[in-house]
């Protein structure tokens, strides 16, 4: 469902339990993040009224997922600050393609690529924190649905631009990417590290 390539190391969970903090300022961010590249698409791609309806949808729950983040952070006493941003996604975005329409169907997909790797790791943050942070882990299970909703929004509208079949060989050809990108790793303990 969220063609991914590889799943997360225990590497990962490692930073989680070493710097749950800095996870979660990073979650914050991640959250602006995403809500912003919603809204880039519909500014590139405006005269595409579905996506623009759906993009609509997509940063009303990335904000409200800002939001929840900061009340976790507030709840728990941590400042919400700037961090240094990770490779992850500068790497992702680099493999998007310069000519449209491939461009466009590039952008959705490592959008949706990114949002499904959010899915993975959320589930298994709140499968590893269960016994010792019950909120924590409620509140991560409970954005499980949203991210996946997301992942599947942008692989459909990649369509839009392709057919099926060539957005189903590049979203493959990109999780491979992906799935390196991640095995790299990064000191940096972030949602995408």
């Amino acid at each position: 469902m969220l063609h991914l390539k590889s799943e997360s190391t225990a590497n990962w969970l490692t930073q989680v339990d070493h710097h749950l903090d800095e996870i979660l300022i990073d979650h914050a961010h991640c959250e602006r993040k995403a809500a912003t590249t919603a809204m880039n698409l519909m500014n590139s791609y405006t005269e595409n009224r579905q996506l623009c309806r759906e993009m609509t949808q997509i940063v009303e729950e990335e904000l409200e997922h800002f939001e929840m983040v900061l009340c976790v952070l507030d709840e728990r006493g941590i400042d919400f600050r700037r961090l240094a941003s990770g490779p992850y996604g500068r790497k992702l975005n680099a493999l998007v393609r310069t000519h449209e329409p491939e461009r466009a169907v590039d952008r959705l997909l490592v959008a949706s690529l990114i949002e499904a790797r959010s899915c993975e790791r959320f589930s298994l943050l709140s499968e590893h924190v269960r016994d010792r942070d019950p909120a924590l882990s409620k509140f991560y299970a409970s954005l499980f649905e949203s991210e996946a909703r997301h992942h599947t929004t942008y692989v459909r509208l990649a369509e839009h631009f392709a057919s099926r079949e060539s957005v189903r060989v590049r979203l493959s050809q990109l999780s491979s990417e992906e799935a390196a990108i991640l095995a790299q790793g990064s000191e940096l303990p972030r949602m995408h590290s």
